[in-house]
């Protein structure tokens, strides 16, 4: 067991404090980023899992401020080879039987607000059409599109997870909300 002292211990314990704080605030959000990318729950949970570890053992001594972009460019990478991989194993597969959906663990918890009937069934939907709506755009701008408006990044932090340029991501930034407007129609807000 290594033991630190001093100056130099109390640094790295701050910041392994930092960094798990910082993966417990963002767990649940990239879980339903890569959800939405993947389609299936246990993948999604192994590629957040995949890239908290990455994060931690590349970049743990980077600031704080950096973690937000990395993190999302190596959930990003880890999507983008998981939609490599399978679409290799597809050509091969044939889906006689398509996979059962899984029950989403946030949309069957209660409601804190205790919301009606009609209210949960006028969410249920617009949530229901948003994530097809997701699903149905082309995966960079999925991506900028969650960076952007679920995560709150900016346009460089998204640029550097996403390794392009800031153009690039507001192109696909607008292209995404265009396309969500009108799929969304009343479902918008």
């Amino acid at each position: 067991m290594i033991e630190y002292s001093g100056v130099l211990g109390d640094s790295i314990l701050n910041n392994s404090l930092l960094l798990d704080k910082f993966l417990q605030s963002i767990q649940s959000r990239a879980f339903r980023i890569a959800q939405i990318s993947t389609g299936n729950a246990e993948d999604a949970l192994d590629l957040v899992q995949d890239a908290m570890f990455k994060l931690v053992e590349k970049y743990s001594d980077k600031q704080e401020s950096d973690w937000t972009p990395l993190f999302y460019r190596i959930l990003n990478s880890r999507i983008n080879d998981f939609h490599r991989r399978n679409k290799v194993r597809n050509r091969y597969k044939s889906w006689s039987n398509p996979d059962e959906e899984m029950e989403d663990p946030i949309q069957t918890a209660p409601d804190p607000h205790g919301r009606s009937p009609f209210e949960e069934t006028q969410t249920g939907e617009s949530m229901e059409r948003l994530q097809q709506a997701l699903e149905g755009l082309p995966p960079r701008q999925q991506q900028a599109f969650l960076l952007r408006a679920w995560e709150g990044l900016d346009v460089r932090q998204t640029a550097t997870a996403m390794a392009c340029a800031e153009g690039s991501v507001k192109t696909h930034y607008s292209r995404a909300i265009h396309k969500l407007r009108e799929q969304l129609g009343e479902h918008w807000p």
